[in-house]
């Protein structure tokens, strides 16, 4: 039996914690049609072809909780909706974009299903999910599919949209210590943290990477001048113009020398270890097409290497080692290139390989070399005759546990005297663990925006994490990395509710954006006047390096359809339970259903913050074991049993007894103002903000630790200019 094939009926993109998790993921609604009357076991073949397509889904444990268990699973039988999501996980995971999370659940229409795939990237998770739909059904009809194709279509479209791997790493360590990200572009420049806390990365560049120092870095000739005045050992060498003048300098300076473009990197146009005049006035001429000048440096004798300076330490340090072959009196030096060094798994045409493939084509240094032996590319060499192919560029061996402290503290120097918060610094020596005075080493180049692959995957040794210390060094572990978030959800009086904390929050001196419906505001001024609790508006305000504070009014819509725009809050408020108006073409329609997407703003809650909820309304009291951190009940009713019982349990709340405003932590009460004071009252009678209003402005108030004064003062001048509220608070505090 034939079956038509499974209809994607939507895909839909969730950029920001959503009703699934706090990632980025794919929702796809799908339509299995016949194929809900068919599980897995009951199709005869389908297993089979498709762990012989995938093999790697072993280590998929599902829900069983154990490697094989998703196998487990297909044999006793289930939907293709379940097997469509562990199927586009591990083409993602093929392509090389690592990612585990799942899910698939029912709608209420049915035989449709919501499948849901984590993915760090959008266009390749869409993309993974059409191709696991057509490889399940290839498999199902036993038709032909190009596996290989699609994996090489989804690695194309990773390495072209996602980070690259030293952003990405720096990316992740941030992840690892709670640092919120942005991508800013659709490249690698990266924002970690948010606001005005934030800082910025560009590759293994930063926002202290100075413009000065990488234009010094990229010539070569000024860099060599300022470290020998600094006294970090360099090898001699001059600028030149012309393959004749390559020649004489070459004579003066003392063969055998390199030569090498002024400003080229990777060690393009790079040839090493020249002794005769054929060779010098070649390596000029490929020298001059990789770069603007081309300088003859004194050949040091040794080995190449690569340490990576952050900061002011030495992290990470990796040796180069010289591409060979051995002749065999059989095949070409081309067919031994492929056969002997691009054979090896650790050399890769893409980013996350640690070791390039050798394409002479590409290497006219490395055609230089051959010609100086006398071969070229379609040379056989003798048979047990060793070949140089290449000298530079293959950083693969990692030596950083052997670096002497006094190469250290050359290369920190010179990294320091370029004025490079992060470099490469490239020498020659026989020996690293020995200092490079005493055996003729020297500084050969700084980098800036160093790549960190060999350090993160070394060919041989130790992977060194150096994205953590590129975190430690933007970050202060002792200072916070976020600005205070507040997110407020909830069916009533929630634009009122947002306004009236951004009011409180900007007179605490801190320039605080918020997102409401009546528009975007930075620092009281509005800049849109659209609804902005949608996804790119509110995002607007934790990219805005001026803003100290954010407030966001949310909608259990944005966690529907897009997420909402911030991983975590120091404040997540619920006013009352929302009903499923609006949310049906969600097949959204029971109250728990409505509560699995509310209790996101409650998850989001840090721990070190602050759930502030209604206690007037059970179905909000049911979120605070939810929440990470501490709980602030708010309610008019000051016998209210859920706030009671929070106060007896020393927590904290505020309320109202006898028309005042109480604060209370326990049995410790602080009054903060009574409801009758003239400018509280008419705030309250002409509808300005309404009463339950006024008591959660206080409760997340006193979450971000505002004063009770500036708390007094801020309501009962709310909607005059700032300057007077301040006037007010000096005249109390005075």
């Amino acid at each position: 039996m034939t079956f038509p094939d499974i209809a994607i009926l939507r895909m839909r993109y969730l950029r920001g914690p959503n009703v699934w998790t706090y990632r980025p993921v794919i929702e796809a609604w799908v339509d299995l049609g016949a194929l809900e009357d068919h599980p897995s076991h009951t199709l005869p073949g389908f297993v089979e072809r498709l762990n012989a397509w995938l093999p790697g889904m072993v280590e998929h444990r599902c829900g069983v909780g154990e490697r094989g268990g998703f196998l487990q699973r297909l044999n006793e039988g289930t939907w293709c909706g379940h097997i469509m999501e562990h199927v586009a996980i591990e083409l993602q995971t093929l392509a090389g974009m690592q990612v585990g999370f799942g899910k698939a659940r029912e709608t209420s229409q049915r035989g449709v299903y919501k499948v849901v795939i984590r993915t760090r990237q959008e266009e390749v998770g869409k993309e993974s999910m059409t191709a696991a739909r057509d490889l399940v059904m290839a498999a199902i009809n036993n038709t032909a599919f190009d596996l290989k194709a699609t994996v090489s279509r989804l690695k194309t479209m990773v390495d072209r949209l996602c980070l690259g791997p030293s952003t990405a790493c720096i990316v992740d360590a941030a992840t690892d210590h709670r640092i919120p990200s942005i991508r800013l572009t659709s490249g690698n420049l990266v924002q970690l943290g948010y606001g005005s806390l934030q800082r910025r990365i560009w590759t293994a560049e930063t926002d202290r990477t100075s413009a000065i120092a990488e234009s010094i870095s990229s010539d070569k000739d000024l860099t060599k001048s300022l470290l020998t005045q600094c006294g970090v050992p360099i090898p001699v060498g001059e600028v030149v113009n012309s393959p004749q003048e390559a020649w004489d300098v070459a004579q003066d300076i003392g063969l055998p020398v390199v030569v090498k473009p002024t400003d080229a990197n990777h060690g393009r146009g790079v040839a090493l270890d020249l002794r005769h005049r054929e060779d010098i006035e070649a390596a000029f001429l490929v020298a001059q097409r990789e770069g603007t000048d081309v300088m003859v440096e004194r050949f040091i004798p040794g080995d190449e290497h690569r340490l990576l300076v952050v900061g002011n330490k030495v992290v990470a340090a990796s040796r180069g080692e010289t591409a060979r072959i051995v002749g065999d009196g059989v095949h070409t030096v081309e067919e031994l290139i492929e056969l002997q060094i691009n054979s090896d798994p650790r050399r890769g045409e893409e980013e996350d390989f640690p070791l390039d493939t050798i394409r002479l084509k590409d290497l006219p240094t490395a055609v230089l070399e051959l010609q100086r032996q006398g071969l070229d590319a379609q040379s056989i060499p003798a048979k047990d005759r060793v070949v140089v192919v290449q000298r530079t560029g293959n950083m693969g061996i990692d030596v950083t546990d052997e670096v002497h402290p006094q190469v250290a503290a050359v290369v920190v120097l010179a990294a320091r005297v370029v004025g490079l918060d992060i470099a490469g610094i490239d020498l020659v020596a026989e020996d690293i663990s020995k200092p490079l005075h005493a055996q003729g080493g020297a500084v050969v180049e700084v980098n800036a925006g160093p790549g960190l692959l060999m350090h993160l995957k070394p060919a041989i040794g130790q992977p060194r994490q150096v994205g953590k210390d590129i975190v430690a060094h933007l970050f202060d572990t002792q200072q916070p990395t976020r600005i205070p978030v507040v997110g407020i959800m909830g069916r009533n009086h929630t634009t009122e509710l947002a306004h009236l904390v951004n009011w409180l929050i900007h007179l605490s001196g801190r320039r605080t954006g918020l997102a409401s419906s009546r528009g975007l505001f930075m620092d009281q001024r509005m800049v849109d006047p659209k609804d902005a609790r949608v996804f790119e508006a509110s995002q607007r305000l934790l990219i805005n390096r001026a803003l100290d504070a954010a407030v966001f009014e949310n909608t259990p819509l944005q966690v529907l359809e897009e997420g909402l725009p911030y991983d975590r809050c120091h404040v997540g408020v619920l006013t009352d339970m929302p009903d499923h108006t609006g949310l049906e073409d969600h097949d959204i329609r029971t109250p728990e259903q409505v509560r699995n997407v509310v209790r996101t703003q409650i998850d989001l809650v840090l721990p070190e913050g602050v759930a502030v909820l209604n206690a007037e309304d059970a179905a909000v009291v049911d979120m605070a074991d939810l929440c990470d951190g501490e709980v602030i009940y708010y309610a008019q009713n000051a016998q209210n049993t859920h706030l009671q019982t929070h106060l007896a349990q020393q927590g904290r709340a505020v309320y109202l007894d006898q028309d005042q405003v109480v604060m209370s932590r326990g049995t410790h009460q602080n009054i903060l103002l009574k409801l009758d004071f003239p400018a509280i009252a008419k705030h309250l009678k002409d509808g300005t903000f309404h009463l339950h209003t006024l008591l959660a402005s206080v409760a997340v108030a006193w979450a971000l630790d505002l004063s009770p004064d500036l708390i007094r003062a801020g309501l009962k001048n709310y909607g005059q200019p700032a300057a007077i509220a301040n006037l007010d608070l000096a005249r109390i505090n005075a």
